[in-house]
């Protein structure tokens, strides 16, 4: 089974159930993102947790096997179309120039990893219009100079 149709079974069965993605994550003891994560292939579970997932879902071991299989981390080039998706390459855009410029300023040469990472999404309540609360944190990744 390829990671698409893995991706096209969890979300039928998770729809189907009526499941949010919290209650999934927090039921396998692990956090939202990665686990939606895993559920569209970018990422990949252990055993444990790739059971435990199939098992909520009631779907079959060829899903749990694909969960756990290494991913291939790739993604088209073009500008996405999604407008919610495309607003992170607005960002990126607009304020990946400065952002590199602080952390080059902070920390020195390097990069954030995207491996030793974390991610929350919240929600702040706001009178003017309620606020997608983003939170990023990957370790300091120095260049290495030899």
């Amino acid at each position: 089974m390829n990671k698409e149709l893995m991706t096209a079974r969890i979300l039928e069965a998770k729809n189907a159930k009526g499941l949010t993605w919290e209650a999934m994550a927090q039921s396998i003891g692990m956090s939202p993102v990665f686990t939606t994560s895993a559920c569209f292939g970018s990422n990949s579970l252990t055993e444990d947790k790739a059971l435990a997932v199939c098992e909520m879902l009631e779907l079959d071991r060829e899903v749990a096997d694909a969960l756990q299989a290494c991913p291939y981390k790739s993604w088209d080039w073009t500008v996405p179309q999604d407008p919610l998706i495309y607003r992170f390459y607005e960002v990126t855009g607009v304020y990946g120039d400065t952002l590199k410029a602080l952390i080059h300023e902070k920390f020195g040469d390097g990069i954030m990893s995207a491996i030793d990472f974390e991610m929350a999404v919240d929600k702040e309540e706001n009178p003017a219009g309620d606020r997608v609360v983003v939170t990023m944190s990957g370790k300091f990744l120095p260049y290495k100079k030899w």
